[in-house]
């Protein structure tokens, strides 16, 4: 197992990883038309996507987290 303190870093790799390989596919998809070797252009656009999602991700996490304190209002005993 994994130690508790690398979770944010592990949640990041997970999201960034499975978001960009559905965009990269999307947009592999709508590039290609689905023609022969959509595969490997997919997985090339996905593993460079990703080369740039993770470290953003990382980056971008605290300032979306401070983001959503403000947006959202405070539980209270009844929520």
């Amino acid at each position: 197992m994994i130690p508790a303190r690398f979770a944010p870093v592990l949640f990041g790799l997970i999201l960034s990883g499975l978001m960009s390989l559905v965009v990269s596919g999307i947009t592999a998809l709508r590039t290609s038309g689905g023609a022969a070797g959509f595969t490997g252009l997919w997985i090339g656009a996905w593993l460079t996507a990703w080369l740039f999602a993770f470290p953003i991700v990382l980056l971008v996490a605290p300032l979306a987290r401070r983001l959503v304190e403000r947006l959202v209002q405070p539980a209270t005993k009844a929520d």
